[in-house]
């Protein structure tokens, strides 16, 4: 299990996986300075509710891989991840779609 902090006081926990999806769309939309929201939906230890941050390219991310190895990357996740990330609803979390 990774995780994503968020300005040095919010820790996300997110499967390697999905966590390296992730660092790419982000990281290519706060390279072009773009400033967006990112929405998740809470584990039920915390209340099960949904959280929503303003990610900006001076706010810290940190990403913390529990593996050694990069997961295979599926271009059709990382597409489908890139539309929400675009849309007015800001990036959120979409189904992995076959490579």
């Amino acid at each position: 299990m990774g995780k994503l902090t968020y300005d040095a006081s919010l820790v996300i926990d997110f499967d390697d996986r999905t966590l390296a999806h992730l660092q790419i769309v982000i990281t290519a939309k706060l390279r072009r300075r773009e400033s967006f929201i990112f929405s998740w939906k809470d584990d039920a230890d915390i209340g099960d509710g949904r959280t929503t941050v303003w990610l900006d390219p001076t706010i810290s991310l940190v990403y913390k891989f529990l593996g050694g190895r990069p997961p295979q990357i599926n271009k059709a996740w990382i597409e489908a991840l890139t539309a929400t990330a675009n849309s007015p609803g800001g990036l959120h979390l979409v189904k992995e779609p076959a490579a």
